[in-house]
C-alpha cells in the first residue's frame, strides 16, 4: 500500500545492493528487451503443448501493471510457432461497478469540513474473493481450457488460491510503489470494479483503502508459498525482466543475509530545502526536496545486481517473502508480516518556512476509524541545521488552549493569522537533539534544519495539519487544515515541563568498549523502539539477538557494516544512508573507513515489544 502522493520522477542509482548469488539466481533471470522475454516464455508454453494438447497462463500483477504489453507480445511469439492462442481478461468475473461502490465508496470520508481534500477512508479488508461474481466466475471458469489452444487468462485476482489449480503457468507482473502512483498521475489506471477514472486523489485514496489493500496480501501470499513460475520485474513495459520461482526466491534468500539499503523517493514540499538535494545531487528540475523516502517501508525499492544486470524489487515483496530472515520471528507475528518501523528525512535547511504545526491520532481512533493496525508515533533526530532552527514539541505552560483553538479555527475560516509562539513550545535544534513524538503531541519541524524521522508501523498518513501559516500550495491553492481531527487528537497535557521530563531527554550511555561506546537517546513507555547511537573512533560492534536494527551514519564520511561471522557480507554506507541488518545476521561489526571519529544513530524494537499495544 501507499500514501506517496506525488513523488518526484527520478530514480537514484546509486543504492545497489551486491550480495553473492548462486548459479540458478542468474541462469533464472531473462532480459534484453520484452519482445526477447515474451520468445523465451513462448518457447516454453510451446513445449508444454506438445505434451498437453492445451496450456491455460495466468497473468496476475500488482496495482497499475500493465497486462496489455506481455499478453500481446506473448500473443505474437505463440503465433509465430504456429500456436493457437486466445486471451481471457479475468475483470470480466467482478461484480458491478454499483456493487463496488457499495463495498469500498461506503468505507470512504466524503465530509469535506472534516476531511478537506478527501484523504481518509476505512481498509477494504474483503480480498480480491470479495470482489468476484460467482455466477461471472462459473461461467468464466466453465470455457477457461480449449483444446488445440494456449489460453491465456489476466487481470488483478486471476491467481486468488480457488483459481490456481485451473492454470498451468502462472506469472506476476510486479511494481515498484513510485511507479505506480506516477502512472496513476499520468492517467493510465482505473480503480478496481469502475469503467471511468476518478480525480487523482480519489483514485490513490481508493487504492490504498482498497486496491493496494489487495494487491498487497495477494503477492504476499503468492511470494511466501513460491507459487508462482515467473516473476517479472515490470515497471518498464518495454524492458520487462523476467524471473523463474527458483531466481527470485534465491535472489531474495541471499540479499537477506546481507545489511542492504532502499532505494529511495524524492517529494518536493512547500517548505522543502536544499541539503539532501545538494547531498544526493538531486536533479536541477526539483523545486526543492522536502520528504526523501529512505525508508518507508511500503514506498520503497531494493535494487539488487544479478550477474550483470540490476533488477529492482518492491521492498514490500522482500520482506513480506523474506520476513523472518529480515525481522525476526516474533516481529513477524506481531506485525502481521509488514515491518513495523518507517523512516525518512525531512528536510526544511533554508527554507521558506516550517513544517506545518500538527498532531496524529492514537490506536483507538485509528483502529475504530480507518481500520489500522494502531496508533501514529513519531520521532524527530536532528543530523543537520542552520542558523535559528527550532523543533516544535507540546504546548507552551502557559498555552491558553481555548484560544489557540479558536485562533487556528479563524485562521481556517477567515485566514487570519495565527501568533502560534504564544502556544506551541519548542527546543533549540542542534544536531544531536532527538525528540520523541508519541501519538497526540503538538509538533513541527522548524525551517532550517535536517531531521531523521522515525515513525511506529501506521501505514498510511494520519496527519491532521492544525496551522500552516495561511500557506499556499505548488497550485496556489490554501493548504487544507484538520481542525475538528486536530483538536480531537491532540494531547493537551504534553506542555513544555512534560515534554522535557519526558520525551526530550538527554543520552545515557549503556555499553562501551575500547574507543566506542553506546548510548540510548530517546526511550519512551509509548513507543515500541529504542533510538540509540554509537560514537566511535575505529569500529564497534552490535549483536541483532534476533531482532533487526536500522543504522544510519549521522556524523561522518563512510562506515563499512559487515557480518562478524561472515565479513564478505557487508554494505558500505555514505553520510546519512539507511542500511538495515536483518534479524538473522547476529554480530556484526561497523568499521569507521573515514579519518575522523563517526556518529552512527540506531534504531531497534524494544524489549518485550511483543507483549505490548502496536
Amino acid at each position: 500500500m501507499s500514501f506517496m502522493y506525488n513523488p518526484f520522477p527520478y530514480d537514484d542509482p546509486r543504492p545497489v545492493n551486491r550480495p553473492a548469488l548462486p548459479k540458478e539466481a542468474i541462469d533464472g533471470l531473462v532480459t534484453g528487451g520484452s519482445t526477447k522475454v515474451a520468445a523465451t516464455l513462448a518457447g516454453r508454453i510451446a513445449g508444454m503443448m506438445d505434451g498437453k494438447g492445451s496450456v491455460v497462463v495466468a497473468f496476475d500483477g500488482y496495482t497499475t501493471a500493465d497486462f496489455t504489453r506481455i499478453v500481446n507480445l506473448l500473443s505474437q511469439q505463440l503465433q509465430l510457432r504456429n500456436v493457437a492462442v486466445r486471451t481471457l481478461d479475468f475483470s470480466a468475473t467482478y461484480k458491478s461497478e454499483a456493487e463496488f461502490k457499495d463495498m469500498i465508496d461506503d468505507k470512504l470520508w466524503w465530509d469535506r469540513s472534516v476531511d478537506p481534500t478527501l484523504l481518509f477512508g476505512r481498509i477494504y479488508k474483503g480480498g480480491y474473493e470479495g470482489m468476484l461474481d460467482k455466477a461471472r466466475l462459473d461461467a468464466f471458469n466453465a470455457g477457461i481450457r480449449e483444446a488445440g489452444t494456449v489460453t491465456i487468462v489476466y487481470g488483478y485476482g486471476c491467481l486468488v488460491a480457488p483459481q490456481r489449480a485451473l492454470y498451468d503457468l502462472t506469472c506476476f507482473l510486479d511494481i515498484t510503489p513510485k511507479e505506480s502512483i506516477l502512472r496513476i498521475r499520468r492517467g493510465t489506471y482505473i480503480n478496481l470494479g469502475l469503467t471511468k477514472p476518478q480525480p487523482v486523489n480519489q483514485t490513490i485514496r481508493r487504492c490504498y483503502y482498497a486496491d493496494f489493500e489487495v494487491a498487497v496480501h495477494l503477492r504476499a501470499e503468492l511470494l511466501k508459498g513460491n507459487v508462482v513460475d515467473y516473476y517479472f520485474e515490470a515497471d518498464h513495459p518495454d524492458d520487462l525482466k523476467m524471473m523463474t520461482r527458483e531466481s527470485i526466491r534465491e535472489i531474495l534468500a541471499s540479499l537477506a543475509t546481507y545489511p542492504f539499503r532502499c532505494k529511495p523517493a524524492y517529494l518536493e514540499g512547500v517548505w522543502g530545502g536544499s541539503y539532501i538535494k545538494r547531498l544526493r545531487n538531486l536533479p536541477d528540475t526539483m523545486r526543492n526536496c522536502a520528504w526523501v523516502f529512505d525508508l518507508i517501508p511500503m514506498e520503497v525499492s531494493v535494487l539488487v545486481e544479478v550477474g550483470k544486470t540490476i533488477v529492482e524489487i518492491p521492498f514490500c515483496s522482500f520482506f513480506m517473502k523474506e520476513g523472518e530472515a529480515v525481522m525476526g520471528k516474533a516481529c513477524v507475528e506481531k506485525f502481521h508480516g509488514y515491518f513495523p518501523i518507517r523512516f525518512n528525512y525531512d528536510d526544511s535547511f533554508h527554507s521558506t518556512g516550517n513544517m506545518s504545526i500538527q498532531c496524529h491520532s492514537g490506536a483507538k481512533f485509528n483502529i475504530d476509524n480507518f481500520g489500522e493496525f494502531g496508533r501514529q508515533d513519531e520521532s524527530y533526530y536532528v543530523v543537520a541545521t542552520g542558523h535559528g532552527a527550532k523543533t516544535f514539541i507540546g504546548f507552551r505552560d502557559d498555552a491558553d488552549l481555548p484560544q489557540f483553538f479558536k485562533d487556528i479555527e479563524a485562521a481556517d475560516k477567515e485566514h487570519k493569522p495565527v501568533d502560534y509562539m504564544k502556544y506551541v513550545s519548542y527546543e533549540e535544534s542542534k544536531p544531536g537533539l532527538q525528540v520523541m513524538l508519541p501519538a497526540g503531541t503538538i509538533h513541527s519541524s522548524g525551517r532550517n534544519q535536517v531531521v531523521l524521522e522515525i515513525g511506529s508501523l501506521t501505514i498510511g498518513s494520519y496527519t491532521y495539519k492544525m496551522y500552516d501559516y495561511l500557506r499556499l500550495d505548488f497550485d496556489g491553492k490554501q493548504r487544507p487544515i484538520h481542525t475538528k481531527l486536530g483538536e480531537e487528537n491532540v494531547a493537551k497535557d504534553r506542555r513544555t515541563t512534560w515534554v522535557r521530563n519526558n520525551i526530550v531527554q538527554q543520552p545515557r550511555k549503556v555499553k562501551e568498549g575500547p574507543g566506542w561506546a553506546e548510548y540510548i537517546v530517546g526511550e519512551h513507555d509509548l513507543l515500541y523502539f529504542s533510538l540509540r547511537r554509537y560514537e566511535f573512533e575505529k569500529t564497534c560492534e552490535g549483536d541483532t539477538a534476533g531482532r533487526f536494527h536500522v543504522l544510519v551514519l549521522v556524523d561522518g564520511d563512510k562506515i563499512r557494516i559487515r557480518s562478524k561471522a561472515h565479513p564478505e557480507r557487508y554494505y558500505d554506507a555514505d553520510y546519512l544512508d539507511m542500511v538495515v541488518v536483518p534479524a538473522d545476521m547476529g554480530e556484526y561489526v561497523i568499521e569507521n573507513l573515514g579519518k575522523e571519529p563517526v556518529c552512527v544513530h540506531k534504531t531497534m524494537l524494544k524489549d518485550g515489544f511483543e507483549f505490548g499495544p502496536a
